[in-house]
Parts: C-alpha cells; structure tokens; sequence
C-alpha cells in the first residue's frame, strides 16, 4: 500500500531520489537509505531492504519496487522524511529476554593449605563414667584439589571397660572438581549415585560424576516461558503469582520470556504488554516448575567402583567385595527427563531403565523398571509416582514393588556386614498431603506403608498442623498411629519467640501407651559474630524428671559449651570445644569450625582494616593484615569489601571491593593491595618570598613525575624520596629549581614549605 503527502505531483518530474529514513515497525533503523520515485511507485536497494529484514530472494540484486513486495506495507511521510515500512511479524526475528542464570557464574580459586577441624565432647557422671570424644577432620587442599580424612578419638578415663577406646576412622578421600566442565573426580571412601527409585551404597574406590552444584549460577530444569507478539515497540512486565519479576522493552516482532521464578510447582504468570500510547493488554499462563526434570539436552552421571565399605562406624579398615555402580539422566525433551541406573557385584548384575514425565500444570509422574540377577535367580523391581505441588496444596505418592529374588549393592553390603537386614521389602508405599489454606494454617497427612517378603507389615499413619498465631508464635499439633497397634502418639507443642534469638517452647507429649508428659525450654542462640548463648529445658510427667541446663560462648577463634543435666537423678557434667586451624599463606590461624569453604582476607600486613562481607561488617584484620572468613558457601561469588577511611593518610588501594568464589572444601586468599606511598603537598615561593604563579610546571627530578602549581604556590607530589629535587617552567619562560629533604617513615602526608625556588 503506497500513500503519500500533499504533493504537487505534477509540478515534479516523473522520477527522482529521496533520501529517507527508514522506519520499520514504528521503529526507527537510524538508516537514511536513496529512495527512488518512479511512476507511482517507490524503490529501494535490495541489500538495503535486507538489512532492515525484509526477505528477499538471493537472486534479486538492485532497486526493488515495493508494491511488488507480497505483506510489505510503506508510507511516505514528508514532513518527517520518513519511509515508514510496515513488515509482518513472521519476518521479523524472535527476541529472547529475561534471566536464565541466578547471577553471573564466577571461577572458583584455591589456595594451598591445610586444615584441621575438631570438636571434643567430655562428659563426667555422678555414676564414675568419665568419657571423652573427639571428632577429627585433616584436610588438605589446592590447585589439584583436596585430599580429606575424618574419624573420632574415644577414650574412657573411669566407669566401664572402654569399648572401643582409640581412633576410629570414617572416611578418606581426594576430590577434584572441574567446575568449567562440571565434573567431579573422586577416590577413596566414597557413596555412589543413586536415583529416587534405587539405593546408594558406601565403597572404596573411584568416582567419576557431573556436579551441577559446582555451577550454582546455572538453572538445570526447565524454565516456563511466556511468548507474545508486539506490532510495534512495547514494553513487557513479568508478574509471577502477582509480584513482577521483569521488565523489559522490546522491539516489533515475536518474543519469548524466559524467567528464573523463585517458586516451585504449579503458579500463575502475566505477561503484560504497553505500547507507545499507553495501551495494555495483559495475558495470563499457568505454568508448573519442578527440578526432578532437566532441560533439553542435559544429562547427569554417576560412575563408581571399588570395593564395598563394610561396617562403617564399626571398623576403620574393612572392605568386602569389589562393585561398580552406574547411574544416568538425560533430558530428552523440557518434558521427559531419561533415568537409568546398572550395578554389577558380587555374582550380581542389576539394570534399571525409568524417566519422569510433565503433565502440563499437572505436576510430574515417574516411573521405573529394574532387573537383577544374584545367586542364580532373577528379580524385578517396580517403581511408580507422582507429585503435585502448589500453593494451597502438595500431593506426592509413590510405589515401589519387588519379588523376593530382587537383590541389589546394597543387599550384597549387607550381608558382608556384621549387622543389618540382608533382604529388600517386597512393597513400600508412600502418600504425602500438604494443606495450606491461609486462615486455619498448614495441614500435612502422611501414610506410610512397608511389607517385607515374610508378609509382615507395618503401616503408620501421621497428621500434623501449624498455625501462626499473633505475636509471631506458632502451635503445632501432630499425631502418629500405627495401623494394627493399639494407642497412639501425640504432641502438642507452642513455640513463642521473643526476638530473633531467643525463644520459649512449651508441650505436651502423648506416648503409644498412654502416658504423659510436659516439657518446657528456653533457649537464646549464640551470634553468628560472636558472643553468649544458652538454653534451659525441664521435663514432667510420666516417667522420671528430666533437667537440663547449658551455655555456649561463640568466640572468634573457637566455640565452647558447657553444661549439666538431670535424668532420673543421674547427674552429667559435660563441655565440648570446636573449632578449626588453619594452614595457609605462611601463618596459622585459629577460627570457628570451618564445614565447608573459608576466605582468608589480607591488607598488605595493615592492621585494623574493618573487612565486610555482602555489606556486613564481620570484624578487623590481625595484627599481620589478615582476617579469616570460615563460613562461605563454595561456589558462591561472594563480595568482600574493606574500608580505607581510618587508614593513614598515605597509604593507597587501587580497590576496595572484590568479588571472588573458593572450591568445596577449600581456602583461598583474597589481597586487597594497600601500599604505602610518601608524599607532600609543597608551597613553592620564589626568592622574593612570593608564592609561584599558577599553572607553572614542575618536574620531579628523580621519576620525571609531572605536576601543576594551583593556588596559593601548592603543588602535590607522590613516590617521593628522603632527598628530592624539583624543576619549575614558569609562565614567562623562567625557571627555578627547590630541593628539599622527608622524612620517608612517616604515616602523614608532608606539608613542605614555603619552599624557595632558585
């Protein structure tokens, strides 16, 4: 369609060149492109008409006639000089925005170190048992990742025999994470894969992975998204269960929406669409989130082997048969998630083939098949289920169905061991509900069902419910009966708090039999920063008395507890000391136990340089310019910052703030550069006593340092030394040199002169 303004046509020649800004959509291309008039008609290169997203065949080559343009619309405006051209929306390209990523992903650092965690319990009863506990971690750490032991230390000093006095040994192991890759490799005590529909298992051994944590920033299940058109240039609002989440301006043309909705389930989006002039239209989509699913070609792995751990707990040392365990997921689509899972052991061989499937707004249904053949026989194993979950209400069930020649790893470990059931069960059920209508509070039901291959069953059925009550305390009230027994338990319980640490707990308790009994507790937590916490709890009723008193002291360089309690008259003292030490960057430091990741601050040997983490202040560094972090979260970007107000006036920073993730388990340093400069500020005179002009250059002789006079003769200088000399050009031509002597020790900032220049 070609319009046109109030032209005198026929006072123009029947063709000429415009040139016009090209305006697409009611968007501006900020192209002024030659425009040919010829006969009626308007004719723009074809390269040009490309460019702007018409599609045009490869073939055509010049001017092209738009009238001959089958969907393309132009307007002729003169008094703007515009063409504007009006283009479907199939021709134009899809817009993708919105966040896919949690925050920006960070690589993770590793300084080399060493670390040893503890904490130590000892009791002392009034009936002579004195007893001691030690739990122990040595971990070190670096570049080729971390190498970690763990165990306890018992000792009886009276009382009983000891049993099972000296060290015990958990686990020993080196990990090494690849987070470009996501992939951990393993050795050592470890625990295999496994799915919901299969058990892991503990080995010695080896174990290659995907770790998807090592990656936090990224999202792995699907994400909703919400596609739309705009004609023209529009703005988009995001709302998630009425709370917006994004806003973005886009161009003409088809767009989708991809957003991290911080819900999980089933919720409710808008999408909500303003053009130029104001006019909205909103359009709302359910949608329905759940991790049990992966995105469109993503895949997780588990591969272990090794020899079975026997008696943990029990033995430091004892590995049966060798094992190999095999697990995999694949998203085959944004809706079916792939599972399998293989083990091979002691005359055993199990594969197991399942998936988890979206229904739409419906919640996910999972189910597997899995074969084994052990000891000369064949068993199957059956898995099915399905959750839903909102808002107002969560439904999850699931079952598990197995014959009795079902045998897997974890069958086989049991039977190297000297304790536990060497058998599965043959069915077990599982129906979880949540209820959360706002007023009367949340409501949870619960069955559990298990028959084991002898026919005995045990089933119990659980009821629970919360409510939020003024004041900001709660009451909870739950009950558990076991179907086929008689009588049932019950608590009542009601929870008030007083301000964010401490908090006052009273109930009542029910046992199968019918007995009662009241408890009470109070108890104020230690701050995280530092300090004193305590707790005092009394219990009643059927059955002896019970009282119990404590007190725990958070510290900087350790945490330490302290308390005594009564149960039928039998009196225990006991204390307990945790902490961490710390190797690393030439010192040793001492802190509280450190469970995962740490960040060791230094200011270039600046003492008392106030350090904040995410914009909280957590203390100053140590004589030696250090401050240790001993709580990050691995993986985690996190943002140091340290405030330079109170250091002396000549020490610089080229950074305050920095950003920087450590590796699980790990320590790494983070160095604010802080170095000492000496300087002056110097009034430069003349031999008549009279301040030097302004705008008279001057030169530092020993670093060709430049600077400019300003008012009153003052000039600044930086990397002085104890002697230094200055070159002046005056503003007539003149010049003069000063010479004069620091002291380069000093925490100020000289103040030189007046200062003669010869």
């Amino acid at each position: 369609m070609l319009l046109a303004g109030p032209l005198a046509w026929a006072q123009l020649p029947d063709e000429y060149v415009l040139y016009l800004e090209l305006v697409v959509n009611e968007m501006s291309t900020e192209r002024i492109v030659p425009v040919t008039y010829r006969a009626g008609h308007y004719y723009i290169d074809s390269d040009e008409l490309r460019a702007v997203g018409v599609p045009l065949d490869d073939a055509l080559s010049g001017p092209q006639d738009l009238a001959g343009i089958d969907g393309l619309q132009s307007e002729y405006q003169q008094e703007l000089q515009q063409l504007k051209l009006t283009l479907p929306s199939a021709w134009l390209p899809t817009q993708t925005v919105g966040r896919t990523q949690v925050y920006e992903g960070v690589e993770a650092q590793s300084s080399f170190g060493a670390l040893l965690n503890y904490d130590f319990y000892y009791s002392d009863s009034d009936q002579g048992s004195r007893l001691l506990n030690g739990w122990l971690e040595q971990r070190l750490f670096g570049g080729m990742g971390r190498l970690s032991n763990t165990g306890v230390y018992r000792h009886a000093f009276s009382g009983n025999p000891a049993q099972g006095d000296g060290y015990l040994r958990y686990d020993t192991f080196w990990r090494y994470n690849d987070q470009p890759r996501m992939v951990s490799y393993a050795a050592g005590d470890l625990v295999t894969g496994a799915l919901t529909w299969n058990r892991a298992v503990r080995i010695g051994g080896v174990q290659v992975s995907r770790n998807f944590s090592l990656r936090p920033d990224l999202i792995t299940y699907p994400l909703p998204s919400f596609s739309g058109d705009a004609a023209v240039p529009t703005s988009v609002d995001l709302l998630i269960n009425n709370s917006r989440v994004s806003s973005q301006m886009l161009n003409p043309g088809p767009f989708t929406i991809s957003s991290v909705p911080f819900v999980s389930g089933a919720g409710s989006a808008t999408v909500v669409t303003t053009d130029a002039l104001g006019r909205q239209v909103a359009t709302e989509v359910p949608f329905y989130v759940t991790n049990t699913l992966l995105q469109k070609g993503l895949y997780d792995y588990s591969l272990s082997a090794g020899k079975l751990r026997r008696d943990y707990g029990l033995e430091s040392f004892s590995y049966g048969s060798q094992a190999a365990s095999g697990t995999f997921r694949y998203g085959v689509s944004d809706g079916f998630t792939l599972e399998s899972h293989a083990e091979s052991g002691d005359d055993l061989r199990l594969g197991g083939l399942g998936g988890t499937f979206a229904l739409g707004t419906w919640g996910t249904l999972g189910s597997s098949v899995s074969y084994s053949q052990h000891a000369g026989q064949r068993g199957q194993q059956l898995s099915l289920g399905y959750s839903y979950y909102s808002s107002l209400f969560g439904l999850a069930m699931q079952r598990v169905q197995r014959d009795e020649a079902y045998a897997d790893l974890s069958v086989i470990s049991a039977l190297q061991n000297s304790r536990g059931i060497s058998t599965l069960a043959k069915t077990t059920d599982q129906v979880t509900l949540s209820l959360n209508p706002r007023r009367i509070g949340n409501l949870g039901i619960g069955y559990f069902s298990t028959q084991m291959q002898d026919g005995t069953r045990s089933r119990l059925v659980n009821l629970s419910w919360s409510r939020s009550l003024p004041g900001s305390s709660t009451l909870f009230v739950s009950l558990n009966r076991e179907i086929g027994q008689p009588g049932y338990s019950a608590l009542l319980q009601w929870m008030i708090p007083f301000d964010l640490r401490s908090t006052l707990s009273v109930a009542m308790e029910r046992d199968r039999n019918g007995g009662y009994r009241q408890r009470s507790n109070f108890g104020r937590s230690a701050p995280s920063e530092g300090g004193v916490g305590y707790n005092l709890a009394y219990a009643a009723g059927n059955g002896d008395p019970y009282t119990q008193a404590d007190m725990t002291w958070r510290a900087r360089h350790a945490q330490y507890q302290a308390g005594v309690y009564d149960d039928a008259g039998r009196r225990t003292y006991w204390g307990d000391v945790s902490g961490s030490v710390v190797a690393m960057g030439g010192g040793l430091y001492a802190s509280n136990r450190i469970d995962d990741a740490f960040v060791l601050v230094s200011t270039d040997g600046q003492a008392g340089v106030p350090v904040s983490f995410e914009h909280q202040r957590l203390g100053e560094t140590n004589a030696r310019g250090h401050l240790l972090v001993p709580w990050v979260p691995s993986y985690y970007p996190g943002q140091y910052a340290i405030d330079p107000l109170d250091l002396p006036a000549n020490i610089r920073t080229p950074e305050v703030e920095r950003s920087i993730a450590v590796h699980e388990g790990s320590g790494a340093i983070l160095e604010f550069q802080l170095r000492q400069v000496v300087a002056a500020s110097i009034v430069l005179v003349d031999s008549r006593g009279e301040v030097l002009p302004r705008g008279s250059q001057v030169r530092l002789q020993s670093s060709e340092r430049q600077a400019t006079v300003g008012w009153d003769g003052l000039v600044y200088f930086e990397g002085l030394e104890k002697s230094n000399t200055l070159q002046v050009a005056l503003p007539d031509g003149g010049q003069c040199t000063a010479a004069f002597e620091l002291d380069n020790l000093s925490d100020e900032i000289a103040l030189v002169g007046p200062l003669p220049c010869r």
